[in-house]
């Protein structure tokens, strides 16, 4: 049974983000742009699966550890509404050297702000 519980949290965990260069190939070039001063965003309907954000730093942004620290700070920010997302997007993000800058809560904001913007986030009820 342990062996289960710890498989299934590893697709669990793969369905969240995407990881193949194929898709992110196929966002890159039909994906719809949207861009902050924090992150450019590209979103593309891609199945009826759920939504997968895929991460994508080049090595502009600065070295290895800004580079690392950028994609763990967005990983977290995908993680707290992935839930919410609209299923079958695919989306991926382009930080930008400035959202390192910001605060946790500023940068929280402008990324919902900008999923709802988009029509990527599911209607609150309530």
């Amino acid at each position: 049974m342990a062996v289960f519980s710890v498989m299934s949290k590893l697709q669990k965990k793969a369905t969240i983000f995407l990881r193949t260069s194929r898709d992110i190939e196929t966002v890159k070039r039909h994906g719809r742009r949207m861009s902050t001063a924090l992150f450019n965003l590209l979103a593309y309907r891609m199945d009826d699966a759920p939504s997968r954000v895929g991460i994508v730093v080049g090595k502009r942004f600065g070295d290895a550890v800004r580079r690392n620290r950028a994609k763990r700070v967005f990983r977290e920010l995908v993680r707290q509404v992935h839930r919410d997302l609209v299923p079958g997007q695919a989306l991926l993000v382009f930080p930008k050297r400035e959202a390192m800058a910001q605060p946790h809560a500023t940068l929280k904001q402008v990324w919902e702000t900008s999923l709802n913007r988009g029509h990527l986030l599911r209607p609150r009820s309530g």
